[in-house]
């Protein structure tokens, strides 16, 4: 039997931002019977863009009609979809709110704030459901600083005053926008210094095995104090980037560290508090060493029970390393029930005359389409607001966001990169299914995802010098577009 399903009529309005200059433009989808599976002959498709060295900024750029597909040539450049073949369900994308995120925009007027909020989560932006923040500091704030007075074992000073002042008004007002499908969560950078094998916050050093129960009880308090706020806690990170020796806060873990922490003292006692139902996930680090991170806890059934899935990063790239999707990909083979989550990635090397280098946007396009294709099930970008010096951050850290904060003129400054990740993160709905989607050549990469709905959502992008003509072939039915150079496209149908 056929499935069909019906596009209702739909209103969406997104911000286009050029020069700092908001335009809002709306685009209607007529309603329409649609053969999921094989025909969607004579039905239209709408083409939202984003471009370089135009003003097209996830512009509503054309509407196509499918026709009959022929069978494609070797000389010509495809993408295939196929619905019927469905893979991981997606949760979401977002980004950070930080000490540093929540300083600068506490700088803009109420209704600088209101556009930047707005700009992330709301209809009228590109939609972010995920928040991540630090359990206590990070690098990127003004200073160091934990919930307990330095040497309290029993924890009895702890609390989150300090985060109640900027850092937690910001996330209550942007969970206002999110609808149904909030994912907040958290991790540590470092456990208070002494705890640790170094004694400080910075420059790594391992938590203390005496300290093991006392930091998973720190987790704990955390949860109730943040809920308590009215933020429900999806769930946490066991550590952020476990294996650097960072001269910010930092603090390492062996993979062999990593899981029995987890499997004696954080999973236990998170079930113990009423917790269980919180998600808990390992590694938050790069794609390079992820596979023995899996491995060693995945491989564990103790460990393993309590672990949701793991987390990565994308700094293996940093000196132009190859950024190992593979690894992903075969993780998702082995330990099919496990989830890959994009916990955190940034340009790095911060230059306020680089905002709009179209190479950043084009490094997350890529890093989207391939951990999306490898299985990943969310991402999560870094910093959502940083300062026109790419901070605050208390070691000089500094880097780019998608939106920066000219706080000495009270402007915002839209990179290329918040439009790449909006061509996902407006258009994908939350529950959607990612579906079976390959390119005919590697000039062109894409991911296609089925929303709840129906409807389904196909992102191209062309990172070459030159247009590019190509065929969007679904089942029975082909469509003939042009994608721009250095472009994104985002194809709903």
């Amino acid at each position: 039997m056929k499935k069909l399903f019906y596009l209702s009529v739909i209103t969406l309005l997104f911000v286009s931002c050029n020069n700092n200059n908001n335009k809002i433009e709306k685009a209607t989808f007529e309603e329409t019977e649609t053969n999921v599976t094989k025909n969607f002959i004579g039905n239209n498709a709408t083409v939202y863009l984003t471009a370089q060295n135009t003003d097209k900024r996830l512009t509503l750029d054309s509407e196509k009609q499918f026709t009959k597909a022929n069978q494609p040539l070797e000389t010509e450049i495809a993408v295939f979809v196929n619905p019927e073949k469905k893979f991981q369900e997606f949760l979401g994308i977002g980004g950070a709110i930080t000490d540093a995120a929540a300083e600068v925009f506490s700088k803009l007027t109420k209704d600088k704030q209101e556009e930047l909020l707005n700009a992330y989560f709301s209809d009228e932006g590109i939609n972010y459901n995920i928040i991540r923040t630090s359990i206590h500091s990070s690098d990127f704030g003004l200073g160091s600083h934990t919930y307990i007075k330095e040497g309290d074992k029993e924890l009895k000073t702890f609390s989150i005053e300090k985060d109640k002042v900027k850092r937690i008004p910001m996330i209550k007002r942007a969970q206002a926008l999110i609808k149904d499908d909030l994912v907040f969560y958290a991790s540590p950078w470092s456990p208070p210094a002494f705890m640790k094998t170094n004694n400080h916050m910075l420059q790594g050093g391992k938590l203390l095995p005496e300290y093991n129960q006392t930091w998973a009880d720190y987790f704990v308090k955390f949860i109730q104090a943040y809920e308590a706020e009215g933020i429900p806690v999806w769930g946490v990170t066991i550590q952020n980037e476990p294996m650097a020796v960072q001269r910010w806060e930092s603090c390492i873990y062996t993979a062999e560290e990593e899981r029995d922490f987890l499997k004696n003292y954080l999973g236990p006692t998170f079930e113990s508090n009423g917790f269980g139902d919180k998600n808990i996930v390992v590694w938050d680090h790069n794609r390079d060493l992820i596979s023995h991170r899996a491995n060693t806890i995945f491989e564990d059934p103790e460990a393993f029970k309590y672990a949701w899935g793991i987390g990565f990063h994308w700094y293996e790239t940093w000196t132009g390393g190859d950024p190992k999707y593979d690894n992903l990909k075969n993780i998702k083979e082995s330990f099919p029930t496990k989830n890959l989550l994009f916990t955190e990635g940034c340009q790095e090397k911060f230059d306020p005359t680089q905002y709009q280098r179209w190479s950043n946007a084009e490094r997350y396009g890529n890093s989207m389409i391939n951990d999306f294709n490898s299985g990943t099930v969310g991402w999560t970008d870094w910093n959502i607001l940083l300062n026109e010096n790419g901070g605050p951050n208390h070691v000089q850290n500094f880097c780019f966001a998608p939106i920066h904060a000219d706080t000495q003129n009270n402007e915002l400054i839209y990179t290329p990169t918040y439009y790449y990740i909006g061509h996902f993160s407006k258009f994908v709905k939350p529950g959607a299914k990612r579906i079976s989607t390959t390119a005919s050549r590697s000039t062109i990469e894409s991911s296609s995802f089925q929303n709840p709905d129906g409807q389904i959502v196909t992102v191209v992008m062309n990172k070459a010098d030159e247009p590019i003509a190509y065929k969007l072939l679904v089942g029975e039915s082909e469509m003939v577009l042009d994608i721009p150079a250095h472009a994104m496209q985002t194809i709903l149908y």
